[in-house]
């Protein structure tokens, strides 16, 4: 019991750690990381992804700019779109993602005006002439009196100066949607700038409105929000897609929403309200008077028009009639693009138009001051819960509980999120879930470490280190009583043992004993088999326990093969040391075994017994006799057949009344040499006619690989069998079987 109280007195901390970190209280970064990814997700996965074609925006882009020459064009140009817009496409709005801060002085005016008072001072026709076309060259004006009285809306941008440099200050600001002293003594965290960078003067004055282009910048640079009012100079201004939605309607009032009594000098802002003949519309705010831009999805959620197809009347009346028109630029090189939740790059024209299909459509994700007040109760009875129930619980209950709570914070925020419209923090409750599952389950981890250590004395030095992991986190598997099963069996041992242990004294005997042996067990190890013992100079190891294992057969084939390359590279370091040549035989066999403890009450030992084990001990004893490295049983043969083997013979091995099919893995199939696949070819032609007794074209064909192959002691050994057979000929019923009489 005090064991739980001390698992529940840690979870009540970590609870109350996450509610200080949602309470704001401090920062936990990993918390803002994650709120931001799960946002992303949750917009990525619910955005409509269809075009809403209310909406059109004029491309800047680079056709028009090949057509129309760099940026910015002369102010006659824009005058021209003016009246295209407005009198050939009847657009509602008109709304400029650019500003027009310097004035245009492309027209050549400024030049006739100087030689009128310098050179052409006294002639009376320029003086003429040029009173005449200066209205026309005056494109700033032009461009004024095309915009005046249109529903046409400006914008311009904000700025903070930096390092106490002294603010920056161009053209001229729009009148404020709120008046300076409109939100004095309110809580509320407004974007403050202290410079800008807006229109001509004359541009401003003539335009219905103007609106800001700053969007409010994430901690990982990504734009998820705008701010609908920010505030410069004490005075509260809006932003483009706020004036547009305002011009659009018509007279549009803005007014304030407050979380409490309009009157108290503690309610925060929750919303703005437009006012206008077609109703109501609320725009939800956050602490900072930032809006969630509604992304439809990737760009080009609207219909893009490149501004020169406008200007040259190349587009089709209706796809612009009565539409809310945004001029701005996708090309690269006017640096116009933002990172966004649904794409890296992206222009930021459309984020402007997101916002305003969202105020018209009202579906605005809110992120209202209460919700930080509803994590904190969140996390608190969460918290408090699974602090209390997970003590007591199963590891399989406790994982149940655990995922199951998870899902449905996951589930309820999600649903909140699409039918609600409320963007709720998610990192905190996951993680606070997460904490307390792992705090449970380490304490069961340092409780079964004892059963792990167990296993890992049992098993630590005759299995793999990987394998003994997995049976330290699956004990279950383990099961030390005599255990009937699939396995595979390798024996090794050293040809002519006996004579190179008569030339070396003992301590030298030991260290060859353990500089061959080493090495060959580390290679039995790396394919995951178990070392079941060593036996003088033999080694006799199994695969398939004591964790069941699918390759068994593979991966004692593949150590078999590796042995030998294994011992063929440690030659020249024998010699060095002045020691003989090893050589050594693999048998490797695959059958129904019995594995498990087995011995006697004074000492017992996890090994395997059974027929399959002594088969594979007789196939490493004749190894020998056909001068070959490796011999696998039939069943191997079977379990594996991706690879290239040579049918070596039919035997009957000492102690067996049965025959057995042997044979020699030559490699994976696929990489055995050409020339390899056709010395098999032949010798298996040799076999088959020496099982029908066809003796001339038997030992032709072995003539022949003799001489392909003069040291093989395999041909050899059917070359005498041939002339033995040719002088005592065997029974009618001979099946081919060679029977050895001994081990």
């Amino acid at each position: 019991m005090r064991q739980h109280a001390l698992l529940i007195g840690l979870g009540l901390v970590l609870t109350l750690f996450f509610a200080g970190g949602a309470a704001k209280f401090y920062t936990i970064p990993l918390s803002k990381e994650l709120d931001a990814i799960a946002y992303d997700y949750r917009l990525r996965l619910t955005m409509p992804r269809k075009v809403d074609d209310r909406i059109v925006i004029l491309d800047i882009d680079e056709k028009s700019l090949k057509e129309e020459g760099r940026w910015p064009w002369s102010r006659d140009r824009m005058a021209l779109l003016m009246d295209k817009l407005f009198d050939r496409y009847k657009v509602a709005v008109a709304g400029f993602d650019v500003v027009f801060a310097e004035k245009d002085e492309s027209s050549g005016l400024k030049v006739l005006q100087q030689l009128g008072r310098n050179q052409l001072k006294s002639v009376p026709q320029f003086q003429s002439a040029l009173e005449q076309i200066t209205p026309t060259l005056e494109y700033d004006q032009m461009f004024a009196s095309k915009i005046r009285g249109r529903n046409v809306v400006l914008g311009y941008y904000l700025s903070n100066s930096e390092d106490g440099s002294r603010s920056r200050v161009s053209g001229a600001l729009p009148e404020p949607a709120f008046p300076p002293g409109t939100f004095k003594g309110r809580p509320i965290a407004f974007t403050h700038w202290d410079g800008y960078g807006g229109n001509l003067p004359e541009l401003q004055k003539s335009a219905a409105s103007a609106g800001h282009f700053n969007p409010l910048i994430d901690f990982d640079g990504v734009v998820r929000r705008v701010p609908m009012i920010v505030e410069y100079n004490g005075a509260y201004y809006e932003s483009l897609s706020l004036a547009m939605v305002r011009t659009l309607l018509g007279t549009t009032k803005l007014t304030p929403g407050y979380a409490a009594d309009a009157d108290s000098s503690y309610a925060g802002l929750e919303w703005l309200n437009l006012e206008s003949a077609r109703g109501v519309l609320k725009i939800p705010v956050d602490s900072e008077v930032g809006t969630l831009v509604p992304y439809r999805g990737r760009h080009g959620s609207f219909p893009y028009i490149s501004i020169a197809d406008v200007l040259h009347d190349r587009v089709p009346l209706e796809q612009l009639r009565n539409k809310i028109v945004l001029i701005g630029t996708s090309a690269p090189g006017l640096l116009d693009m933002r990172s966004t939740p649904v794409e890296s790059v992206y222009p930021g024209v459309e984020i402007h138009a997101n916002m305003i299909a969202g105020i018209l459509d009202q579906n605005l994700k809110q992120k209202p001051p209460y919700t930080l007040g509803a994590e904190v109760v969140l996390l608190l009875f969460i918290g408090i819960a699974l602090s209390l129930l997970l003590p007591l619980l199963s590891p399989t209950k406790t994982t149940l509980l655990s995922v199951g709570t998870l899902c449905a914070v996951v589930f309820a925020n999600f649903a909140i999120w699409q039918w609600e419209n409320l963007a709720l923090p998610l990192s905190n409750s996951l993680m606070l879930i997460a904490a307390l599952f792992a705090l449970d389950m380490s304490y069961g981890y340092f409780v079964e470490s004892r059963t792990k250590r167990q296993i890992t004395s049992l098993f630590g030095q005759y299995i793999p280190k990987e394998i003994v992991e997995e049976l330290s986190e699956h004990p279950e598997q383990v099961s030390m009583e005599g255990d009937s099963r699939e396995m595979t069996i390798l024996f090794s041992d050293v040809r002519g043992f006996t004579s190179i242990s008569e030339g070396l004294d003992p301590k030298e005997l030991t260290q060859l004993m353990n500089e061959f042996l080493t090495p060959l067990s580390r290679v039995v190890y790396k394919h995951r088999g178990t070392i079941d013992k060593y036996m003088g100079d033999c080694i006799m190891a199994f695969w398939g326990a004591p964790l069941p294992e699918a390759s068994h057969a593979r991966n004692a084939i593949l150590a078999g093969i590796e042995m030998q390359q294994t011992l063929h590279d440690l030659q020249p370091h024998f010699r060095e040391r002045g020691w003989p040549e090893i050589r050594v035989g693999v048998g490797i066999n695959t059958g129904k075994v019995s594995v498990g403890n087995m011995g006697s009450e004074v000492r017992v030992a996890y090994t395997v017994m059974g027929d399959a084990v002594n088969l594979a001990s007789r196939l490493e004893g004749i190894t020998k006799q056909y001068g070959v490295g490796i011999i696998v049983g039939e069943q191997t043969r079977e379990a594996v057949p991706d690879f290239v083997y040579r049918e070596l013979d039919q035997v009957r091995v000492k102690g067996k009344d049965k025959p057995v099919a042997i044979y020699e893995p030559l490699g994976l199939s696929g990489e055995v040499d050409k020339a390899v696949l056709e010395e098999l070819k032949m010798f298996h032609q040799a076999l088959r006619m020496y099982r029908k007794q066809e003796w001339d074209k038997a030992e032709l064909q072995v003539y022949n690989l003799q001489r392909m192959a003069p040291q093989s002691k395999l041909y050899q050994v059917y070359a005498d069998r041939i002339a033995y057979f040719r002088k005592h000929p065997p029974a009618e019923d001979w099946d081919g079987v060679f029977v050895f009489e001994t081990k």
